[in-house]
């Protein structure tokens, strides 16, 4: 680009209102994934054009070192054939096998985000992270994780959400994979001085159980807070590092409650009956031989606390929320609903979508979690939220897009005259919209 193509683009920009500058930054950003899945393709074709069968017929060194592009069993490529690809996207051999890698295991293993790849659906970044995770799987094992993620795999869920669907759906797809895993897991604990330590300050790392590091975090917290009394001007993490130094010496601090500390920890595990995998809030998937070794060793006593009635949760006459509504509201919203949100904590604010000051009731339908941030933004910034049915929102930025969000993560929805809708639910979803906001 020359210097005169540059100052042009800049003032073309400069001479754009808010509203042309979003629809530009969206154009470019469709431009871009059409782009990665175009290089994506090409990196398939670079691997058909240097199989081993394309040598020359005396070419025994090279075809004697030709291996599996991908996963075992997928078509061969020569030895060297990712350098050259590699150095035009200006990355290394290794970057060049990977990216490779991932588009032979795309097309020969995961047909579904194949499809979605070619019909411009499904993101590169998404596909490729499949391609990776299901390599030491089976065609069969992988072809059904790939049956299970490609709805997601369009971008509606942050990447720390779409990695945590992968990983739970890879190990129900290869439980004994998972739990060989975690078995190998169990030898890496260790307490370790971290080797950078400067300026008289030092880092100690610690792996176990996540139940182990559970308890250790609640007991942390439990003593930090009744340090806000002895030591008020510390911050919060000096006043943690305060109950750590504490805990692990308990015969230095006077008060005899700290050094008979019995922290409480809520391990919320999520499974259904039958199912070898289940899900750990915080942590991940797991395999139901892990939770019975790990709670059977568990000092202390279990409290196993019922399903919740989701349909059975009475609305409340008052502004302050119940415990029991607050966790039903984060079972039917699984993390916070603002477009595309990533925060999974349950720390968050919850939202009355319409205000109480406004009628909102307390209510199934008119409550969301949400980080204190975004609930500022709802609040501030002229943003707009409704939920047309108990576990969707749908919401309106001051520039007049609509965004919906489910558990399943974030759509953009189109209204009448901005762009053909998408499928006949979104017609009827852009219908609800619309009905439901304000002119």
């Amino acid at each position: 680009m020359t210097t005169s193509q540059l100052h042009s683009d800049q003032d073309a920009l400069r001479s754009m209102s808010a509203e042309e500058l979003l629809g530009f930054v969206e154009s470019q950003h469709a431009a871009r994934l059409e782009a990665e899945r175009m290089l994506l393709r090409a990196a398939r074709q670079w691997a058909v054009l240097h199989s081993p069968d394309a040598l020359p017929v005396g070419d025994r060194r090279g075809r004697s070192r030709a291996r599996s592009a991908g996963a075992e069993g997928t078509p061969k490529i020569t030895e060297y054939a990712a350098a050259a690809f590699g150095a035009r996207i200006q990355t290394s051999p290794y970057g060049a096998r990977k990216l490779i890698a991932d588009a032979v295991d795309i097309e020969h293993r995961l047909p579904q985000l194949h499809a979605g790849l070619d019909s411009g659906v499904v993101r590169v970044r998404c596909a490729r992270h499949v391609a990776e995770a299901t390599r030491e799987l089976s065609a069969e094992e992988a072809a059904w994780v790939d049956g299970e993620v490609v709805d997601s795999a369009d971008g509606r869920l942050p990447w720390a959400r779409f990695e945590a669907l992968v990983d739970g759906k890879v190990a129900a797809a290869a439980p004994h994979l998972a739990r060989a895993r975690e078995e190998l897991a169990q030898t890496e604990k260790h307490v370790r001085m971290s080797r950078v330590n400067r300026h008289g300050m030092a880092t100690l790392t610690i792996r176990d159980n996540a139940i182990v590091i559970m308890t250790a975090e609640a007991a942390i917290t439990q003593v930090a807070k009744k340090l806000e009394d002895t030591i008020p001007e510390a911050s919060r993490d000096e006043r943690r590092v305060a109950a750590f130094a504490a805990l692990v010496n308990p015969a230095t601090h006077v008060d005899p409650e700290i050094r008979q500390i019995r922290p409480k920890v809520s391990a919320h595990l999520h499974f259904a009956i039958g199912t070898p995998v289940a899900r750990l809030e915080g942590h991940g998937p797991v395999t139901m031989d892990w939770v019975r070794h790990t709670f059977a060793t568990v000092a202390g006593r279990i409290k196993v606390t019922p399903v919740l009635d989701l349909a059975g949760q009475a609305p409340v006459d008052a502004y302050e929320i119940p415990q029991q509504l607050r966790d039903a509201v984060r079972l039917i919203h699984p993390a916070d609903v603002f477009p595309y949100a990533a925060s999974l904590a349950r720390t968050g604010d919850i939202d009355h979508t319409i205000p109480y000051s406004e009628g909102g009731p307390t209510a199934i339908g008119n409550l969301a979690p949400m980080t204190r941030t975004h609930h500022r933004v709802k609040t501030h910034a002229g943003w707009e939220a409704r939920q047309p049915f108990p576990g969707i929102v749908v919401w309106r930025d001051p520039y007049g897009a609509f965004y919906l969000v489910d558990p399943s993560g974030t759509r953009r929805v189109w209204g009448t005259g901005s762009r053909p809708a998408l499928t006949r639910d979104d017609v009827t979803t852009t219908a609800i919209v619309l009905d439901g906001f304000a002119a």
